[in-house]
């Protein structure tokens, strides 16, 4: 018996370089989703969910147009966020992050993210699959905890575009991530959404 959560970034949003907080997915953006849906199609999922932003309901709706026995479900949990502020152990470089994030930004996404671990990685009974459709930040804290990594980390872990990351849980284990970012899906041409692109 094991738990399998499926953590994918939604895909590229249109006109996202020019400040929009919200918007539809990009031509490239829409190309993934359907990509990313043809790579995870055969999987037995027990749930599905997705950020209400609507990047990633439509990379939720694409998907489901492959997976038809599933409907993924909002979750507010799942919104795009700031888990942490300033903290001491934090290099001088990520610093300037947060000169225009509020305490209230800071302290709603701690809550949120506090709230979205005690939701979606639960010890729960028999084989799940769980699909999450949401945002590079959230998929970061899912992993930095996972890892047990110092909190701050969640800055360092980045997400491609409809990139899919998977972690499993046995029982009487904790969990384990069984891969990062994981773009096979995509040619490199629509591999966007990381600082750097990847070599391979």
């Amino acid at each position: 018996m094991s738990q399998y959560i499926y953590l994918v970034r939604h895909g590229e949003q249109q006109d996202a370089q020019h400040g929009l907080g919200d918007g539809p997915l990009s031509a490239r953006g829409r190309r993934q989703a359907h990509l990313l849906a043809e790579r995870i199609g055969g999987l037995p999922l027990t749930a599905a969910h997705h950020s209400p932003l609507q990047r990633a309901s439509e990379t939720a709706g694409i998907v489901g147009e492959r997976m038809p026995a599933i409907v993924s479900e909002p979750s507010a949990l799942l919104m795009d966020c700031v888990p942490t502020g300033r903290m001491s152990q934090m290099p001088s470089a990520y610093l300037p992050f947060f000169g225009s994030v509020t305490e209230a930004e800071i302290e709603a996404g701690t809550a949120q993210m506090a709230d979205a671990v005690s939701e979606f990685l639960a010890p729960r009974k028999g084989d799940r699959h769980d699909l999450l459709i949401t945002h590079n930040v959230v998929i970061a804290w899912f992993i930095r905890e996972v890892l047990g990594a110092p909190e701050w980390r969640w800055m360092t872990l980045d997400q491609a575009h409809c990139g899919l990351s998977v972690i499993q849980r046995k029982p009487g284990r904790p969990w384990t991530l069984l891969t990062h970012n994981d773009l096979a899906h995509l040619p490199m041409e629509l591999r966007t959404g990381l600082p750097d692109v990847p070599l391979v």
